[in-house]
């Protein structure tokens, strides 16, 4: 278990880069909360965790949250997950060694050293504490800072270009360590977090964005595809917990601000209420396509100026 002298979780925040981070979206989130969020246990549970910016910003402004849990289908980022909890002063070593490594090298060697690194962490059995400083190496040295695998599940992101990356950063590992003690860390499918389901839970999804375009999209996190099937079944989930007694806030892309005609998410999720929020989005690598977009927020809570509680917006 992680050391819990001199740490504190004041700081805690993303160790990583990721495609689709929630931090500007935040106080969207927010809004959504149920009313009286701050005033009871809750048990929060984030199925795709990604990068963390959302259970990070919650557990440190809602004390009241008693139990969290996260959980993400991609092993090597769980991986990362679960060493910052329980050996945060070995990761913190393997980073610093890789960082005296790479950092004084030109960047034709930088280049080599990251290829090597990117070998190691996709053919070669490592430790979890040794894959889990590859990993956050890998995510702060490669182009866009993008995680992304090909169909055999290897991690293909070219090599970037920075002068004076933050491959060890101390501080954030050590906060994000304490705080992490309260969560629970699965790795799976996300259907399998119904088992926390009920009136005292509240379920963040923010899965894979649903492509806007054929080109423009990005959401190979991991060589199983998220495709309409799976969106169709993460609404027939959203049902599930509903029924349950569970509040949802659900993040997607919103596939009608690009084309007018489609209605996929709004027909998809007609039951529920569905707000539309500005999101500027930099994953794609032309400059050009980059900027605000519409994204969806979609929950199963409605508010109105005569309640002190939010209700569910669909029957039981």
């Amino acid at each position: 278990m992680a050391k819990q002298t001199n740490i504190t979780h004041k700081g805690a925040k993303p160790f990583i880069k990721w495609a689709g981070g929630k931090t500007q979206l935040l106080a969207d989130i927010e809004r959504n909360l149920p009313a009286d969020f701050r005033t009871r246990e809750i048990t929060y549970v984030e199925p795709f965790v990604g990068g963390g910016s959302v259970v990070f910003w919650v557990l440190q402004n809602f004390p009241n949250i008693k139990r969290a849990v996260i959980n993400d289908i991609n092993p090597k980022l769980i991986n990362v997950y679960r060493t910052i909890k329980e050996s945060p002063e070995a990761l913190i070593a393997a980073l610093h060694l890789i960082e005296d490594a790479y950092l004084p090298k030109n960047h034709e060697e930088r280049t080599a050293y990251f290829m090597e690194q990117r070998r190691r962490f996709n053919d070669v059995p490592l430790s979890n504490v040794e894959q889990a400083a590859i990993f956050i190496f890998l995510n702060r040295t490669c182009f866009n800072g993008l995680y992304r695998e090909n169909a055999k599940g290897k991690f293909n992101v070219p090599h970037g270009r920075y002068a004076h990356p933050t491959i060890c950063d101390e501080a954030t590992l050590l906060a994000d360590a304490a705080l992490l003690q309260k969560v629970e860390i699965m790795c799976g499918d996300f259907a399998a977090t119904e088992v926390y389901a009920g009136a005292d839970t509240l379920f963040y999804f923010d899965p894979p964005y649903k492509p806007l375009s054929d080109t423009s999209s990005f959401n190979t996190y991991v060589k199983e595809p998220f495709d309409d099937a799976e969106q169709i079944r993460l609404r027939d989930f959203c049902n599930i917990v509903t029924q349950k007694g569970s509040r949802f806030i659900l993040s997607n892309s919103d596939v009608k601000g690009k084309n007018p005609a489609d209605n996929f998410f709004d027909d998809l999720y007609a039951a529920y209420t569905i707000h539309r929020v500005f999101a500027t989005r930099m994953v794609n690598a032309n400059p050009d396509k980059r900027g605000k977009l519409t994204e969806l927020m979609i929950s199963n809570t409605r508010h109105t100026a005569s309640q002190t509680r939010f209700e569910l917006a669909v029957n039981q």
